[in-house]
């Protein structure tokens, strides 16, 4: 009797087990699906309808493979080293940067090395490549390679031959009652103006200070007689120093005819002036007696993957699709940003670019941009004081010496 019971009671709790099991199972299987996957991309507010057509088609190439929440949001690409490491968990997965901000990312764990390093590096041109590499890894996906600057300018009012030198097109824009721009604000462009005067400007051996000897007393290009040229040039009545945004408002105005910018206006420029817009290297300037051929910073953009996403495989998927050829011949065709990938930068459409064409031939007066975070703010004060014509009247050596200590402090 009693192992007729046991039985009994074996066989309901044996039963009860499996139906327990069952409905595990099956509520397991219920619940399996798709992952989500939400991620955040970071970007210029002027790549927004280019950014989102992307990750459109990003979703679609993948639909099925997770449940996708990518959104866009605006950010700066000049500020996104600061933005990001200002709290890297709160960060976007995936972002555009200037290669300048790579080493300080790194050196922050915020990016890590790309697993199919050879890959990409083989699809990208070997300079873009370059700046996206530290200490033989590769750290980012190449997106562009134009983050230079030339010159913009109308052929209705300058010809060929004005637009070699900054004189002659002053004297254009002046005559005519238009403007000249370049953004004085901005240490990026300034640089024009000291690059290739024999002043030096650049990063120490530990990679975070500068020497500068933009303030040097002696020799055949002194700091002064830069200092001098730039007053001339600001007394100019067809100068004006104005912000990238300023210089597109008076292109469209008709204000501006000729002013320094990048490629990221190609497509603003060739809507505004037609048939007239012309694009060519940087112009010289009148220097000491001389003439002077205006240097410029030269770079690439980048795309990184937050080492602290919560996705970073799908985060370095979406790096990868929109760096990817397609991609690149899209944001050119929408943009007129030069791209990095080899196959679309030896593209016919390419080669018929005249922005591109100018910031090639720029190139060849033109640097990394590798300096360190001082040297921004001192030059800026320094010439936006020279745009304004110096008004205090301050010595021109004092404010040589002071921008040259703020850039080198440590």
């Amino acid at each position: 009797m009693k192992k007729r019971i046991c039985g009994l009671l074996l066989g309901i709790l044996c039963t009860v087990a499996f139906t327990g099991c069952g409905l595990e199972e099956k509520t397991e299987l219920e619940n399996t699906g798709p992952q989500k996957v939400e991620l955040v991309v970071w970007g210029a507010e002027e790549d927004t309808e280019l950014m989102n057509q992307i990750i459109e088609g990003f979703q679609t190439n993948y639909q099925g493979e997770a449940d996708f929440h990518i959104s866009f949001e605006v950010q700066g690409e000049s500020q996104c080293k600061d933005v990001l490491l200002g709290g890297l968990e709160d960060g976007a997965d995936v972002f555009t940067f200037a290669d300048d901000q790579l080493s300080a990312l790194a050196a922050a764990g915020a990016v890590e090395p790309i697993g199919n390093a050879d890959e990409i590096e083989r699809k990208n041109l070997s300079s873009t490549v370059e700046a996206a590499t530290i200490n033989n890894q590769l750290y980012a996906y190449p997106l562009t390679a134009d983050n230079g600057y030339f010159l913009y300018y109308n052929k209705q009012y300058i010809t060929e031959e004005q637009v070699k030198t900054l004189d002659g097109i002053l004297e254009a824009a002046a005559a005519n009652g238009k403007l000249f721009t370049m953004d004085w604000s901005s240490a990026w462009y300034v640089y024009s103006f000291f690059g290739n005067t024999g002043l030096q400007v650049g990063l120490n051996d530990d990679g975070i200070t500068n020497y500068c000897t933009w303030n040097q007393a002696d020799g055949e290009i002194r700091g002064v007689d830069v200092a001098q040229a730039m007053l001339r040039i600001a007394g100019n009545p067809g100068f004006a120093s104005c912000t990238d945004e300023e210089f597109l408002s008076g292109v469209k105005d008709g204000s501006v005819i000729a002013g320094v910018s990048g490629v990221w206006n190609s497509v603003a420029v060739r809507e505004a002036w037609g048939k007239n817009a012309g694009a060519a290297k940087l112009p010289t300037y009148s220097c000491n007696d001389r003439q002077i051929q205006m240097a410029s910073f030269s770079g690439c953009k980048l795309i990184g993957v937050n080492a602290y996403s919560e996705h970073p495989e799908w985060g370095a998927r979406l790096a990868e699709w929109i760096t990817n050829e397609e991609n690149q011949r899209l944001r050119f065709e929408m943009r007129g940003q030069g791209p990095s990938n080899i196959a679309v930068a030896d593209s016919e459409e390419i080669k018929q670019s005249e922005a591109i064409a100018a910031l090639l031939e720029q190139s060849e007066y033109s640097q990394l941009q590798r300096v360190g975070g001082k040297f921004w703010d001192p030059v800026s004060k320094f010439a936006g004081n020279m745009a304004a014509g110096n008004p205090s009247g301050q010595n021109l050596q004092e404010q040589l010496d002071e921008m040259a200590e703020g850039i080198s402090a440590r």
